[in-house]
């Protein structure tokens, strides 16, 4: 008798490409954008920011075909990575980097940076009304309440910043009033269940999502005119930042980890608002863009790196096509 073949097929070029490649793209994003708004600040040469996001540009595309290949091979793995919590930080992520992209494209080509909006929109509400039939059919950890929340349900709010700068005020200031009642609503719930539970250690790092929907209220805020309303969550993203960063110790206690892209776009966000803003908040936010900086890159390149010899898939148990 023949004995069977045992041999484990090859998995393939990006059957496994996991999600968690894009949180530390989205914060590169970030960073570029940042260097763009202190030029426009006058504190420093435009060049600099704008070749960041050229290259963070590419990266995205890259990336994003290598997960729609994915798709290509099986549609339903979608579904999958959505039922994991660093999948659906990671689609979620890599949604709101077409947000981002837009805003890139503004000053070089508004009609296409136009289109790529409402691609994201169409694509970020298809994304929710997956993750909300995930939610409902699977069990019931997975509707616990996390900072991940923010990124599938405020994070809206990037695509209401590239409204503004588009002027689309009216869709602008609806995103707005709609994404700050959700963002407070998941403050809220997700500081209920951090004083009666805590937070694991290798989950902390998704503490810092919490600021991103503080700094990002805070500029469509400002970008609308809305100067008190931007000032205080301009003061609400110190106050979070603060909390952070005497807590960092205890926020990295676990080591480094594909959870730490998680840190890599609120601090870029708040360096925009607070760069934005001016006055009194100029140098503080000179002083958060140096920080990011130094720490973006350098978490970026950890977790690719992950990417590329094949661990970043296995430790964030992204599903196979």
């Amino acid at each position: 008798m023949r004995a069977p073949n045992l041999a484990v097929p090859g998995a393939g070029r990006w059957r496994r490409t996991p999600p968690a490649i894009f949180p530390p793209i989205m914060g590169l994003f970030g960073l570029g954008l940042c260097w763009r708004r202190a030029a426009e600040a006058g504190m420093l040469p435009g060049a600099v920011g704008e070749m960041i996001l050229g290259g963070v540009t590419l990266l995205f595309l890259f990336a994003a075909f290598a997960y729609l290949a994915k798709l290509a091979r099986r549609t339903t793995a979608l579904v999958d990575d959505l039922r994991i919590l660093p999948g659906r930080a990671g689609l979620a992520a890599m949604v709101l980097c077409v947000y981002l992209l837009s805003i890139t494209l503004v000053p070089y080509w508004p009609v296409l940076a136009r289109s790529v909006l409402f691609a994201g929109l169409v694509a970020h509400l298809g994304l929710v009304a997956v993750l909300i039939h995930v939610f409902v059919t699977g069990p019931a950890e997975q509707r616990r309440v996390s900072p991940v929340w923010h990124l599938s349900f405020v994070g809206f709010i990037i695509g209401g910043l590239a409204a503004v700068l588009l002027g689309m005020e009216f869709l602008a200031l609806f995103i707005l009033a709609a994404t700050a009642i959700m963002a407070t609503t998941i403050w809220a719930v997700s500081l209920d269940q951090f004083v009666r539970e805590g937070v694991p250690a290798p989950l902390r790092p998704l503490l810092a999502i919490h600021l991103s929907p503080a700094a990002l209220l805070g500029m469509v805020a400002a970008r609308l005119g809305l100067v008190s309303l931007a000032q205080i969550f301009a003061v609400l993203a110190a106050l979070l930042l603060g909390a952070m960063v005497l807590r960092l110790r205890w926020l990295t206690q676990a080591g480094f980890s594909p959870m730490w892209g998680a840190f890599t776009f609120p601090l870029a966000a708040t360096g925009s608002l607070w760069l934005g803003l001016g006055g009194v908040w100029l140098w503080p936010g000179m002083v958060v863009l140096a920080a990011a900086t130094a720490v973006i890159p350098a978490i970026a390149w950890g977790v690719l790196r992950m990417w590329a010899n094949g661990q970043l898939a296995t430790r964030t148990n992204a599903a196979t096509a």
